[in-house]
């Protein structure tokens, strides 16, 4: 992987949702972890918010994100354990059009160099709806650091090569431009 130099920078906008019934956002160190490293690297804070542990909730937020033609991406913190408050993989998934499996390997191989096998307590999870990706973290800030440095900073910048989401996102909801096929049966 690498930064082709010669291609100009896209920012993006980006909206974080922090999970958790105890967070508000002067002690929300994930929120902020991520807030900030979405800045630095150039992109614009779309949204943030916390909301609580409610399947609703976290999906009333993330439908009005995903409608909402200013978010290109949505990231998450918090709510991927496997306590009873943890919801946020049965919020988010069904919302998904496509899974991105790859996304929770490649969290679970950084993690797991970081923290062994104590990286399969998370559910980490990620996909795209319509023209919008949604990146599911755990909710500390070393495993927001991890996921933004380690996948989501070279993902969401259009230089990475040889490939990155950035180039894909024209083509994300062309499925929903497209009239069908007159005869098709499919």
């Amino acid at each position: 992987m690498s930064i082709d130099e010669t291609k100009q920078f896209i920012p993006l906008n980006i909206a974080v949702l922090t999970i958790s019934d105890t967070r508000t956002l002067a002690d929300d160190k994930s929120g902020t972890t991520l807030a900030d490293r979405i800045t630095v690297a150039g992109h614009k804070l779309a949204a943030r918010e916390i909301v609580t542990d409610d399947v609703e909730a976290i999906r009333a937020v993330i439908r009005r994100w995903i409608a909402d033609p200013g978010v290109d991406a949505v990231i998450t913190t918090g709510g991927t354990g496997f306590t009873g408050r943890d919801v946020t993989p049965e919020a988010v998934e069904p919302l998904f059009e496509k899974r991105m499996d790859g996304f929770s390997i490649a969290f679970h191989m950084l993690s797991h160099a970081k923290i062994g096998a104590s990286t399969i307590q998370s559910r980490a999870t990620a996909g795209v709806t319509g023209a919008t990706f949604i990146f599911c973290l755990p909710g500390s800030p070393g495993a927001c650091r991890d996921g933004w440095d380690g996948i989501l900073a070279a993902q969401l910048d259009y230089r990475t090569r040889p490939c990155n989401f950035v180039e894909i996102m024209p083509r994300l909801d062309e499925h929903l431009r497209r009239a069908k096929a007159k005869g098709a049966s499919a």
